[in-house]
C-alpha cells in the first residue's frame, strides 16, 4: 500500500506541477509537422488519460462527493429577477453603491501564504508570499432599478469556486437581514496570478497532495484543505462586508454605456492558435449619481490575463512571490485619480493575454520589476476607459490622460518605440441605459471527464462538491444572463472561456479543430445576439472551457489548458445550458 501510494502521489504531484505552470509549444505551420504533432498528441492523450484515470479510480470517494439523486440544489442559489421585463415598460430609477477593501491579511509577513498562479522552476517551485507590491482587493457594487436588486463583487485572485461563493452569499444574506432582497449575488475573480491562492492548487501542493493521497488510501485522519481555511474565512468576511457596504451606499442616478475596439495592439492569443477570434473591445458603464457631490462609478470590462506581475523570471525582474493586483490595480489607480470609483469584470480569457509592446513603449530599461509592465498596461487601459467619448483635443487638455511633461521625458527614452495611446483616437457614442435590470441564472451539471480533476477533487485540494451518478462524476456550476436596459447584454460565464465560444471562430469548425469535427453547440452571440458581452470566471472557477471538438488532454502542442479543465464535455454542456436558459427566459 505504501509503495502504491508513493507512485500515485508522484503521478498526481507531477501532473499538478505541470498544470499549475504556464507553458505551451507554438504550433508549426508545416502541414507534415502538424500531422505528426496530431498523432503524437493523440498518443500522449491516451497515455495521460489512462494513467490518471487509473489513479483516480484507486482513490476512494471523499466526504465532498454526494449521490446525485439526493442533490436538492444546495443553499444560496439565486435564480434571478423572475420573468423577463420589457425595458420600455420599466419606470423606475437606477440606484448604485460601490465599495472596496484590501484582502491582504495583516500577518502576511509573519505567516506563510501562497500565491495562486505559478509554481515553476524559476521560483524554485516556491510560491510563498515575500512582499506586497500594491494590493489584492475586492471591489463591489450594488445595483437596483426600483424593482430588482443585485450585488456584484470582483476579487483579485486566481479564481474562486462556487462552493466558496455560496459561503460568501450566505454571510451577506445573514448580515443584510430583512434590509435587502436580492435577485442575484454575483461574484467573479480577476484571475490575477499574483494574489493569495483561493483555489488550492498552489498552496503547498507538492507536500499536501502526497499527504492527502496517503490519508485517502488508508482512510486515516482528515484530508487537508487545498486553500488556507483561516484565510478563506477572512476573505468571506471581507467580501461580504464590502458587498453589504455597497448596498448601504446605493443612491439614485443615471447610467450610460460605451464600447470601443481598442485594437489588437493590446491583446494576444499566446498559446491557443486554433482559437481564431480575438475580442478587442473595451466596454464601459458609468453610473452618475443625481447628487453632484457624490462619486460616480466606472465599470470596465476587457478580456486579458492578469499574469505578468506574478510570473517568476530568471532575470531577477520577478520572484513570483509578491502580491499584486496586476494591471487591474493600475487601471483603477488612474480611474480613481480622475474622480471615479472603479469596478472591473474580466472577459473570456482562455489563451488571451496582455500585449504589452504598445504600453512598454521602449522603456524597459527604466523598469525596476516585472510589475512595471502591468502598471503601464493598466494605466493605459484606465486612460482609454476614461476617454472613450472624448476627442484628442479633450484628451490633451486633461493632465491625467496626457501629461505632456511625462510624454516628452518618456519619448526621449523610448525613441521610435514610444507610442501615444491616443494617436489617431476617435471617440465613440455614449448611450443612456434605461433603468431595467433583468437577471436569470441556472445550475448546470458538467461531467468531470478529466481524470486529474477527479483525483484533485477526491483528495480535497480544490473546494468542490461533486455529484456521483452511475460511476460518473459531475461538478455543479452556474450560468447566467444579465441585461441592462435594451441593449447591454451580458453572459455570466464560469471559468476561462475560449473566445470562439462567444463570437465564433475556427476551433468550432471541422477543419480548424483537433478532432476534425465541428462543434455541436451554438455560440453566445448566436444564442443571445450580436454584441453580447462575456464576463468570465463568474460565480465559479471551473478551469479552462474549450470546444469539445478541439479538446485534447495531451498537455503539449497548444493544449495545456485541457489539463486544468473539467473535461471534454464542458463547452457543449454550458452552451446547451445557455440555449435552454434563453428559450425559457427570452422567448
Amino acid at each position: 500500500m505504501k509503495k502504491s501510494s508513493r507512485v500515485i502521489s508522484f503521478a498526481v504531484a507531477v501532473a499538478l506541477i505541470i498544470s499549475s505552470s504556464a507553458f505551451g509549444v507554438l504550433a508549426s505551420d508545416n502541414s507534415f509537422k502538424e500531422k505528426l504533432q496530431n498523432i503524437t498528441a493523440k498518443g500522449l492523450e491516451f497515455t495521460i488519460d489512462s494513467l490518471l484515470s487509473a489513479v483516480a479510480r484507486v482513490l476512494p470517494d471523499g466526504d465532498n462527493i454526494f449521490d446525485a439523486d439526493k442533490y436538492d440544489g444546495g443553499d444560496c442559489f439565486f435564480s434571478g429577477s423572475g420573468d423577463f421585463r420589457d425595458p420600455s415598460a420599466c419606470v423606475g430609477q437606477w440606484s448604485l453603491g460601490s465599495s472596496s477593501a484590501s484582502l491582504v491579511p495583516d500577518d502576511y509577513n509573519e505567516k506563510t501564504y501562497y500565491l495562486g498562479g505559478y509554481l515553476m522552476a524559476e521560483n524554485g517551485f516556491n510560491n510563498s508570499v515575500e512582499s506586497v507590491i500594491d494590493d489584492m482587493r475586492v471591489r463591489a457594487i450594488a445595483v437596483d432599478d426600483s424593482q430588482v436588486t443585485a450585488v456584484f463583487a470582483t476579487i483579485d485572485c486566481i479564481g474562486i469556486t462556487n462552493k466558496d461563493i455560496r459561503k460568501i452569499r450566505k454571510q451577506l444574506v445573514e448580515k443584510a437581514g430583512d434590509d435587502y432582497s436580492f435577485s442575484g449575488i454575483i461574484i467573479t475573480s480577476t484571475h490575477a496570478h499574483s494574489g493569495i491562492d483561493t483555489e488550492g492548487l498552489w498552496t503547498n501542493v507538492v507536500k499536501k497532495a502526497p499527504k492527502n493521497i496517503f490519508k485517502s488510501l488508508l482512510r486515516i485522519g482528515n484530508l487537508e484543505t487545498g486553500t488556507d481555511s483561516d484565510y478563506m474565512e477572512f476573505l468571506y468576511g471581507k467580501v461580504s462586508d464590502a458587498m453589504l457596504e455597497a448596498c448601504e451606499k446605493m443612491e439614485v442616478g443615471t447610467m450610460t454605456f460605451a464600447s470601443k475596439d481598442i485594437s489588437k495592439k493590446y491583446f494576444q492569443n499566446r498559446n491557443r492558435p486554433t482559437n481564431s477570434s480575438l475580442i478587442t473591445n473595451l466596454n464601459r458603464l458609468v453610473f452618475t449619481p443625481d447628487n453632484a457631490d457624490s462619486t460616480p462609478t466606472m465599470i470596465v470590462n476587457i478580456a486579458a490575463h492578469p499574469d505578468v506581475a506574478g510570473m517568476p523570471t530568471s532575470d531577477g525582474q520577478s520572484s513570483g512571490r509578491q502580491i499584486s493586483g496586476d494591471y487591474i490595480y493600475y487601471a483603477g489607480e488612474i480611474i480613481n485619480e480622475s474622480g471615479y470609483d472603479f469596478m472591473f469584470f474580466n472577459g473570456a480569457i482562455a489563451g488571451i493575454y496582455m500585449a504589452r509592446g504598445a504600453t512598454n513603449d521602449g522603456l524597459d530599461s527604466t523598469f525596476d520589476g516585472r510589475y512595471c509592465q502591468s502598471k503601464r498596461y493598466g494605466h493605459e487601459i484606465g486612460r482609454m476607459a476614461l476617454a472613450l467619448n472624448l476627442t484628442v483635443e479633450q484628451i490633451e487638455q486633461d493632465s491625467i490622460l496626457a501629461d505632456q511633461d511625462t510624454i516628452a521625458a518618456e519619448s526621449a527614452i523610448g525613441g521610435d518605440k514610444y507610442t501615444l495611446w491616443y494617436e489617431g483616437w476617435t471617440p465613440v457614442l455614449e448611450t443612456d441605459v434605461s433603468p431595467c435590470l433583468n437577471l436569470r441564472f441556472s445550475e448546470v451539471r458538467i461531467e468531470v471527464t478529466n481524470p486529474l480533476m477527479r483525483a484533485v477533487g477526491k483528495i480535497n485540494l480544490v473546494s468542490y462538491d461533486i455529484l456521483k451518478e452511475s460511476g460518473r462524476y459531475y461538478f455543479v456550476t452556474e450560468i447566467g444572463y444579465m441585461q441592462l436596459g435594451n441593449d447591454v447584454k451580458i453572459a455570466l460565464m464560469p471559468g476561462e472561456i475560449c473566445q470562439d465560444l462567444v463570437v465564433g471562430g475556427s476551433s468550432l469548425t471541422a477543419d480548424g479543430s483537433f478532432s476534425g469535427k465541428p462543434f455541436s453547440g451554438k455560440t453566445i452571440e448566436q444564442i443571445f445576439g450580436e454584441g453580447t458581452i462575456a464576463f468570465g470566471l463568474a460565480n465559479d472557477a471551473i478551469g479552462y472551457v474549450v470546444p469539445d471538438n478541439d479538446y485534447c488532454l495531451c498537455g503539449v502542442f497548444d493544449h495545456y489548458q485541457e489539463l486544468i479543465s473539467v473535461g471534454g464535455k464542458a463547452a457543449s454542456t454550458l452552451m446547451a445550458g445557455y440555449e435552454a436558459l434563453a428559450d425559457e427566459y427570452l422567448k
